[in-house]
């Protein structure tokens, strides 16, 4: 009978880190002597009490050449050795080639033998690190490709097509995820903030309540759901359809109107509770009678449909993951005429955000073999239920929910570590939005804190700034994603680190930028110019410094050579204010390496801010067509 094992990232057609010393790791019985063997190489480890053990390969030359390693009776076969990449974060980074940019052509094209692929099961969390993981490498293919991180595979390629390097590329990523639950427990309690979180969840798990909560938990099987459901305010019922809201002769003129797609919460409806939806529809003469389909894109979190005053279609909680699941409905022709036709759905939403969230290219109706009606737009909305702010109750760590605080360094990033890596990249930021300022510490805390994991200090950590998202802003305004760009920038003092802006290729209603491929060419710069020593550049312009000329100010950048904008217009997205803090649009011109900033509104200008809003309007750039990072120069 076979003992011994490796771990499961240990598998056929993986790549080991050259030049570094590499451990592998596995189990068998208590006591046991095991042998791993590689490249003439022959290191042996007795297992410990636990039957862990653990051997340390000396560093390793590059090789294309595929071999075989043994661990007693385990072989591992078409092993290289080159660079490993882990690349981490929330959606963005989990987000896959097939819904990126030109996804049937990438798909199509990758076919590339010495990019391995490896991912990390989003699979339940529980209690406490994790030994292992159930996956195994791939070799890069079409077929291998499609569900990959899209960010990782870019940058990957890239490095792979510019060097010859055979490349591993290890997914460690979870949409919706804030930086708190990718940080080990001791790091989280040097942080204030992070600390009073810890040991808030600590007393709670020590209660009476808790105890008989997790006792009920850990019977559904860690089910987040089953949380939601337990913790969180219920549907009250549906009174709007008894009103007649989804009735296509109601008298809807006076309800508000509100820009769909989006979650509520970010259209100014800060609280949790029930919302209907109606829009009319001018269908075509020609499709009277004719069955249709709607397309409703997401709806968060559940849904119950009305075409003509008929329910269409409803998705509730016994659809695993509602929240994230497209709408789409067949509408009988009986119900559908000529000219007005109204559409009525109605939203549940009991926590975080809610609504019809899109995005705008999956919201429409369509007939066969006809151009669809777009319903992205202006839709009429009231309220049915209003459940106020709901605070959010968060598992304990371990306890399902991907956020608890560390759950998912214990559950997605200790399985794979201490594992011998060339460095991270990592896109996450938009789940700490609301709380930017404490991702300053936040941030280059959990930088230490991963190298320290890995067993080596000078790791390199590439991290993508997020992206211009949600409706452009007209006026100068405060920003929480402004904030978090200026604590990513922030981060940068800490050493090996490098940032890709993405300021210029956000979608304002979707989250989600479809363009991954400059994303990951962007850190992919980083990594040939600080790794591989080529001549480079990597970073966009980066604010320095700046001085005050009269009623105008004065911006010098780093990474400046060939400052210009990318479209030959004037530059955008400069304001500037006086002593009353008060922010005006400014005009701004390029002057050598500089930029000049001035406006008729502001005689004693004493600050500068650019690209300050959520989704700003920018066309900054540099010779090599990076675009310069948003900044602002009274940073407090």
């Amino acid at each position: 009978m076979k003992t011994m094992k490796l771990a499961n990232l240990f598998s056929d057609n993986m790549i080991l880190q050259r030049d570094r010393p590499v451990p592998v790791w596995g189990w068998g019985k208590p006591g046991e002597r095991v042998t791993v063997e590689f490249a003439g190489q022959k290191k042996t480890a007795i297992t410990d009490t636990a039957g862990k053990w653990l051997v340390t390969l000396d560093p390793l030359p590059v090789s294309t050449t595929p071999r075989e390693l043994s661990a007693g009776d385990c072989r591992i076969k078409n092993v290289l050795v080159g660079d490993v990449w882990l690349c981490s974060g929330q959606s963005n980074m989990e987000w896959s080639v097939a819904n990126s940019n030109n996804a049937k052509a990438e798909i199509a094209a990758a076919k590339h033998p010495q990019l391995r692929l490896f991912t990390v099961p989003t699979s339940a969390v529980r209690p406490g690190p994790q030994p292992d993981i159930a996956a195994a490498w791939q070799v890069c293919t079409p077929a291998a490709i499609a569900a990959f991180s899209a960010v990782g595979y870019f940058f990957g390629r890239e490095l792979l097509q510019q060097t010859g390097v055979p490349t591993g590329l290890i997914n460690c990523a979870w949409g919706g995820t804030r930086i708190e639950t990718w940080m080990s427990r001791a790091a989280l309690l040097t942080d204030a903030v992070a600390r009073h979180e810890v040991e808030t969840i600590d007393r709670w798990c020590e209660s009476a309540e808790g105890q008989a909560m997790l006792a009920e938990f850990e019977k559904s099987g860690f089910d987040l759901e089953w949380w939601e459901h337990k913790v969180y305010q219920s549907d009250p019922g549906n009174t709007g359809f008894a009103h007649g809201w989804a009735a296509p002769d109601h008298a809807d003129r006076t309800w508000p109107v509100m820009e769909i797609p989006q979650a509520w919460q970010l259209a100014g409806q800060n609280f949790s509770g029930v919302f209907w939806f109606r829009r009319e529809v001018d269908v075509p003469a020609a499709w009277a009678g004719q069955e249709l389909v709607l397309h409703l894109g997401t709806c968060d979190k559940t849904d119950t449909t009305y075409f003509n005053g008929t329910q269409v279609g409803a998705i509730g909680f016994e659809m695993k993951n509602s929240w994230s699941v497209p709408r789409v409905y067949r509408i009988p022709g009986n119900l559908v005429r000529a000219g007005r036709n109204v559409i009525a759905t109605r939203v549940f939403s009991n926590i975080y955000q809610g609504g019809l969230t899109g995005p705008a290219a999956d919201m429409q109706l369509v007939a066969a073999n006809q151009p669809p009606v777009k319903l992205a737009g202006p839709w009429r909305y009231q309220v049915e239920h209003n459940f106020g702010l709901i605070q959010t109750i968060l598992p304990p760590p371990g306890g399902g929910n991907p956020n608890s605080v560390c759950t998912l360094y214990e559950s997605m990033l200790t399985p794979v570590a201490p594992v011998a890596l060339r460095g991270f990249i990592w896109y996450q930021g938009e789940s700490n939005v609301s709380n930017a300022r404490n991702y300053r510490q936040l941030f280059p805390l959990m930088i230490r804190d991963w190298r320290r994991t890995f067993q080596n200090d000078a790791l390199p950590f590439y991290f993508v700034q997020i992206a211009n998202y949600l409706a452009p802003q007209r006026e100068p305004v405060e920003s929480g994603w402004a904030e978090l760009r200026e604590a990513q920038t922030l981060t940068l003092r800490e050493p090996h680190t490098g940032m890709a802006v993405a300021i210029d290729i956000g979608e304002a209603n979707d989250i989600h930028p479809k363009n991954k491929q400059d994303v990951g060419q962007r850190l992919a710069r980083h990594a040939l110019a600080k790794v591989h020593g080529r001549p480079v550049v990597c970073h966009g312009p980066l604010y320095r410094s700046h001085r005050v000329e009269g009623d105008t100010i004065r911006i010098e950048f780093d990474y400046a050579a060939g400052l210009k904008t990318n479209d030959g217009k004037p530059v955008k997205g400069f304001a500037i204010a006086g002593t009353d803090g008060k922010f005006e649009w400014a005009e701004a011109r390029i002057d050598g390496a500089t930029v000049l900033v001035r406006s008729d509104r502001v005689r004693e200008p004493v600050a500068v801010r650019y690209a300050w809003v959520n989704n700003p309007a920018v066309n900054l750039y540099n010779a090599d067509d990076l675009p310069a990072s948003p900044f602002r120069t009274d940073v407090d």
